[in-house]
């Protein structure tokens, strides 16, 4: 369920195994597949495009994040994949890429309207003509942070064979204000104390995002509610979004 920046090398390392490998990476990798270039905003360690690298795609794959934790696990692994640190304000590019994807739930990191629109006008300016820009989001009316509790708690294993457990609690915000704040707790038994992040995740309706999106010069060709493509209801567990580059009119 983690989504927000990870800075600390040490919870960076711990991503993987506290996000294993899912239906969501198989949908994704089967569209990078098909692309010949792929950035990755918000790439995180990079899993999705160091698995494409070894698959032995060929083609040129980048990953953007502003955690610098997170790029020295996807460096380490595969060097020979763009690597960039920073976000959509910083960093700008003009037709270069056939796939643009927001994966891990990345998009709802996005907490302002200004967020929202630069990350988009980003993505649309960096699409070749008939690119396609594929994200996700939790579909609020699925309401899943009802079931961030402590008392869910997921134990991992770090690198040194010791175990981690992690837990999360909603803090505040709600539905009607769009917003989630909650903390995600890591314990270990050898640690002096838990280490505790605090994160806001922003919670959009299919109709808001496509507002969003045509603003940005996109259309909407897809969307689905599980990563089996079935069709999106109000109470999906996801919003799967594929957008074009919109047409001249």
């Amino acid at each position: 369920m983690v989504d927000h920046v990870f800075a600390d090398l040490s919870l960076a390392a711990l991503y993987d195994s506290l996000n294993p490998w899912g239906p969501g990476d198989d949908f994704y990798l089967g569209l990078l597949r098909e692309a010949g270039s792929v950035l990755d905003i918000g790439c995180g360690t990079g899993r999705l495009l160091r698995r494409a690298r070894d698959e032995g795609h060929r083609g040129r794959l980048m990953g953007l994040d502003p955690a610098a934790a997170m790029l020295v696990q996807a460096r380490r692994a595969r060097p020979d994949v763009e690597w960039v640190l920073g976000d959509a304000r910083v960093r700008r590019w003009q037709g270069e890429f056939d796939l643009v994807v927001m994966t891990g739930h990345a998009f709802q990191e996005l907490v302002t309207d200004e967020e929202i629109r630069i990350c988009l006008r980003a993505a649309r300016a960096a699409l070749r003509d008939g690119g396609r820009f594929v994200f996700e989001t939790r579909n609020p009316g699925a309401r899943a942070w009802e079931r961030w509790t402590p008392d869910r708690v997921h134990e991992i294993t770090a690198a040194d064979s010791t175990p981690v457990r992690v837990w999360h609690e909603v803090r505040g915000g709600g539905p009607d204000r769009g917003r989630i704040r909650f903390t995600e707790t890591y314990a270990g038994p050898h640690w002096p104390a838990p280490r505790v992040n605090h994160s806001v995740l922003r919670f959009l309706d299919a109709g808001t995002l496509d507002t969003f999106l045509a603003e940005a010069g996109l259309t909407v060709t897809d969307q689905y509610g599980d990563w089996n493509r079935g069709p999106l209801t109000d109470t999906s567990p996801e919003i799967i979004t594929v957008a074009r580059p919109a047409e001249a009119p």
